[in-house]
């Protein structure tokens, strides 16, 4: 009697599946700083409203979390996130063919904006419920371990990173800094939906992430744009970046003091 070799253990394909959404939609989204020159000059605009463009799309795919993360506990992940890569498909396309800036930030904005939101805390929350111990890591995997030390984001990192933007001038310095943020908040990124799982279990875990971005939303909103305006008043970015430094190292610290809370809770 012949025996048939194990089959493949299903959760790693629902990680693929949510890897592939995070790089096509991340991808597509975080790329926008490149253009960010090419579209000044297209439109004679200012550094503030094209940087708008991106915080109006980052504020609805982190934003739109408080709706689509409920709404894959009820009907499941594969249809919001199908829909979604679509929207952003589509989002793509018309910002290409954009005449406006405020065709761009209709077609980018909301097409990006609504696709990512529909498709993102859907496929990262779906991968939490098929994993037990190696759930960190599966979930590392599906963004590209698990405990509140590693949270405390990575926090540290990025606002040691971000203090290092302000020396790097030259072109290895940037793609330096580009790498190293780009480890410390991918990790990030990574551990925090392990987290919730372990805390709250899977019954609604979609919804609960899709708050935890949602409060996201409103720093995504005014960043990108703040940090914009402030350029053209000052011809840099020193100001926005010390004030993200000193928001990661509060980040840093209030999790440790939330990390205390509960440890002495449990005892």
């Amino acid at each position: 009697m012949r025996v048939m070799p194990p089959r493949p253990f299903y959760g790693w394909f629902v990680v693929a599946a949510a890897f592939a959404v995070t790089f096509v939609g991340f991808g597509s989204a975080y790329t926008f700083s490149a253009f960010v020159g090419s579209l000044q000059r297209e439109f004679a605009a200012s550094r503030g409203s094209v940087s708008l463009v991106f915080s109006l799309a980052g504020f609805l795919y982190f934003g739109l979390g408080i709706l689509t993360g409920p709404l894959a506990d009820r009907f499941g992940a594969r249809r919001l996130s199908i829909v979604g890569m679509v929207m952003v498909g589509l989002g793509l396309c018309c910002a290409g063919m954009a005449h406006t800036l405020q065709q761009v930030y209709v077609a980018y904005g909301l097409g990006m904006g609504l696709g990512v939101g529909c498709s993102y805390v859907p496929a990262v929350a779906v991968v939490q419920r098929w994993f037990v111990k190696r759930r960190g890591f599966a979930s590392g995997l599906a963004v590209s371990g698990i405990g509140v030390g590693t949270l405390v984001l990575m926090f540290a990192g990025m606002a040691l990173v971000l203090l290092s933007w302000i020396f790097a001038t030259a072109f290895w310095g940037m793609a330096l800094f580009a790498l190293a943020y780009g480890v410390v908040y991918g990790g990030f990124v990574a551990v925090l939906p392990a987290l919730v799982m372990d805390y709250f279990g899977g019954r609604n875990v979609s919804g609960i992430i899709g708050i935890l971005y949602t409060s996201v939303a409103l720093g995504t909103l005014l960043g990108p744009s703040a940090a914009g305006f402030a350029f053209d008043v000052s011809h840099s970015y020193t100001l926005p970046i010390l004030i993200g430094t000193c928001g990661n190292v509060i980040a840093a610290g209030i999790t440790v003091a939330v990390a205390k809370t509960a440890g002495g809770a449990s005892n």
